[in-house]
């Protein structure tokens, strides 16, 4: 059975290049069986070769007319050689040699004759643990529809029979009551008829903004800080990976009065100055995130994209944690003010169009010269809250890595499992050597906020701004 394709989903093909391919992807180590013999993983992939047979998205590839995606249409049987790999590196615990592989893995795109998808384990010498790096494009879905697809691919107790592969489970979708017609026109139209009047609103209030009438609003696009983090996104990626205990965000959050979201943005902020002050970036007003925003409806479990990107200001001028975590949270709730008064699809439209001359800058080589929209892109999705099995391994940390968005900048991705928050960071590597201090800078500035509430005297040490003698 084919599915149509929306535009949303098209874009992620039709902008997609070598330099900047357009799949999404996770990282998970996992525990072999302490009974498990020596080619335990040897054997694991000669068992998922087997699964040739799959179901939609995982069994579909592009069908295309002069180039132009319109819809995924199903294939015969799988090449399991290619869907499914096996490598060898020196040490699984040799954390920075890892993300250097995997970097490897993900710059590389899938291939566009095939359904787009690849499972690679990566197995050493020791035989305790392996990695399973899973990449799949975009446009098969977004970070919820992946998430909820992972979850399905797992267990939450070791089973030696029985296993299937997420790609080859029956994901057969409720049939939907039929609405008549004339009541799905009528709402159709009505439904575009507030979209549009929304999003006329959303443009007329970045006007006056621009007209600084009013600046009690979301960013300007393209008004973010140039770093050697941004500009044209070219091949070769830097990735890097943490864990940071997941009951200590909320508790911090509960103290600082702040959602998980904001402290974390907090955290990322003071870590990516800091980074940025290693290459010598100063700075005079305040770097971006791009926010995403889920428009699936609850209880949705459509396959596909349904995401808004909106810019955030972040903090600037306060060596304090404190007061930088307070100007985030002032900056971030003027965006969710201005999303929950909107129209789902108005926010979606104004995404498709910043994200589309975000997207011409780039394929034109010109986004050297033009101001990103953001400096970094921070998403973070709950995963499953207790321990989880691939088979009969049990997982221990699983860590989202995305692509790259038009403009550059860092990813950051962050999935809960089991009590943890497991952070993914990616980035195009052509300005910087890695990304490993970028993942201890993280955890150092989270240690510093939640220090901060006792002990008021705690401040960043220089971290690349120019600040003004009295901050407002």
């Amino acid at each position: 059975m084919s599915k149509k394709l929306t535009f949303l989903d098209k874009t992620f093909w039709i902008t997609e290049t070598e330099a900047n391919p357009k799949h999404v992807a996770i990282l998970q180590l996992l525990k072999i069986p302490a009974d498990a013999a020596r080619d335990y993983v040897d054997k694991l992939l000669a068992e998922m070769h087997t699964f040739d047979q799959a179901t939609a998205p995982f069994n579909c590839r592009v069908k295309t007319v002069m180039g132009y995606p319109i819809k995924f249409v199903p294939v015969e049987q799988l090449d399991m050689q290619y869907h499914v790999q096996l490598h060898h590196i020196d040490d699984l615990n040799d954390k920075p040699a890892l993300n250097i592989f995997v970097a490897s893995l993900h710059e590389t795109w899938l291939d566009r004759d095939k359904p787009l998808w690849q499972f690679h384990l990566i197995k050493d010498i020791n035989t305790e643990q392996f990695a399973l790096y899973i990449k799949i494009h975009h446009m098969c879905g977004d970070g919820s529809t992946l998430i909820r697809w992972f979850q399905a691919g797992y267990n939450q107790s070791p089973i030696s029979k029985g296993f299937v592969p997420v790609w080859a489970m029956d994901r057969t979708q409720k049939t939907r009551h039929k609405i008549p017609w004339f009541k799905a026109v009528f709402g159709g139209l009505c439904g575009l008829f507030i979209a549009i009047k929304d999003s006329i609103w959303i443009w007329f209030r970045l006007l006056i903004k621009l007209l600084r009438i009013n600046k009690d609003y979301m960013p300007l696009p393209f008004t973010g800080t140039k770093t050697v983090l941004t500009g044209q996104v070219k091949k070769g990626r830097a990735v890097a990976t943490l864990d940071i205990d997941f009951a200590r965000v909320k508790v911090l959050s509960k103290r600082l009065r702040a959602s998980a979201n904001e402290v974390m943005l907090c955290v990322f902020d003071i870590a990516v100055h800091r980074q940025l002050a290693d290459y010598g970036q100063v700075f005079e007003k305040a770097l971006f995130t791009n926010m995403p925003i889920n428009l699936r409806k609850p209880g949705e479990t459509t396959y596909g994209n349904k995401i808004a990107i909106v810019p955030v200001e972040l903090a600037h001028g306060h060596t304090d944690p404190y007061l930088r975590l307070r100007q985030i949270i002032e900056n971030h709730r003027k965006v969710k003010r201005a999303a929950m008064t909107s129209h789902p699809a108005s926010f979606s439209y104004y995404t498709l169009l910043i994200q589309t001359y975000a997207l011409i800058f780039e394929m034109l080589g010109l986004s050297n010269w033009v101001k990103p929209i953001a400096n970094i892109l921070v998403s973070n999705m709950p995963g499953p809250p207790d321990v989880m099995y691939f088979k009969d391994s049990q997982m221990l940390a699983a860590y989202p890595i995305s692509t790259i968005t038009p403009g550059g900048g860092v990813n950051i991705t962050m999935v809960t499992y089991n009590g943890d928050a497991n952070i993914g960071l990616v980035c195009c590597n052509n300005n910087i050597d890695s990304l490993e201090p970028l993942a201890r800078y993280c955890i150092e500035a989270f240690d510093m906020l939640e220090k901060c509430i006792d002990d008021p005297n705690l401040n960043i040490e220089d971290i690349g701004e120019k600040r003004n003698e009295v901050s407002t």
